[in-house]
């Protein structure tokens, strides 16, 4: 199954694709039927509404308020290699991202007036179906509801003003996620082996594979819960691989007028356009 969030007539909805068609399902979030424990990989308990077309409806966050964002830094060798950590970790870097921070597919992201280093990071993202805490490696794929894309973009300088790195990655409107939600079923158990690809102006970026993950999506579920209670809706950013901007020589930050877009094998393409902040004329 596929899920996605849109907006109609000024509200929030959620729309499934179903026998080839996307349909509205109500103004019920992804998160409040997780939390009620339905499986989204079934369509039983959809009240199937209206058949529409998704490219000619605005697309949101997918999950626009997640009990909690976790993001994974340097979970590929080859983006290590490439930072100014250099060695492969030893335990998953975890640094948490904010609603605020969120936009839907289409959506602009947006490069602060602070700033000229937004770069981009294609992510796969996986949606925790079912909480707990002191999960089990060999249990924790049963508690992911599916898997989506994440670009996250990431104000350079920002980040490394210090040891931390919150802040850099949480500027308003600059983490891209969606377009779509598809449920585990339908992918490789952890989405192990999943071409992943980042394009600026329809050129390649970064090219990789989920199976390179240093800590793969069980093994980031069953750490995480060693310290914190997962929860339905709780959204795993599971890393990017080499090609970021900052690290090329010259470097590459987006711009207005960019578009980029983030490809993952079996889930789909995320695509926005980058536009500078504007601030209204103060009073």
């Amino acid at each position: 199954m596929r899920y996605a969030s849109y907006l109609r007539d000024g509200s929030a909805r959620t729309a499934a694709l179903i026998d080839g068609k996307w349909y509205d399902v109500g103004t019920e979030t992804i998160v409040s039927r997780l939390q009620a424990g339905i499986d989204l990989s079934q369509t039983e308990s959809l009240a199937r509404g209206g058949e529409f077309d998704l490219d000619e409806v605005t697309l949101l966050p997918l999950i626009a308020t997640p009990p909690k964002i976790f993001c994974i830094g340097l979970n590929y060798l080859d983006h290590a290699a490439e930072s100014p950590y250099k060695d492969r970790p030893s335990y998953p870097a975890v640094f948490p991202r904010y609603a605020t921070s969120l936009v839907g597919h289409g959506q602009p992201i947006v490069r602060p007036q602070v700033s000229d280093q937004l770069d981009f990071e294609g992510e796969l993202v996986a949606v925790i179906g079912k909480g707990g805490r002191h999960i089990r490696k060999a249990d924790a794929l049963s508690h992911v509801a599916g898997y989506s894309i994440f670009n996250e973009g990431s104000i350079r300088d920002y980040q490394f003003k210090s040891p931390q790195w919150t802040v850099g990655k949480n500027f308003d409107d600059t983490g891209a996620f969606g377009p779509v939600l598809v449920t585990a079923d339908e992918l490789p158990p952890g989405a192990h082996g999943l071409k992943i690809e980042t394009r600026l102006n329809g050129t390649v970026m970064q090219r990789g594979n989920t199976a390179d993950l240093i800590f793969p999506v069980a093994e980031l579920i069953a750490t995480l819960s060693e310290a914190i209670t997962l929860q339905p809706g709780d959204v795993i950013v599971t890393g990017t691989p080499a090609g970021i901007g900052w690290a090329r020589k010259p470097p590459v930050f987006m711009k207005d007028g960019d578009v980029c877009e983030i490809e993952i094998e079996g889930i789909g393409t995320l695509r926005n356009p980058v536009r500078d902040e504007v601030h209204a004329a103060a009073s």
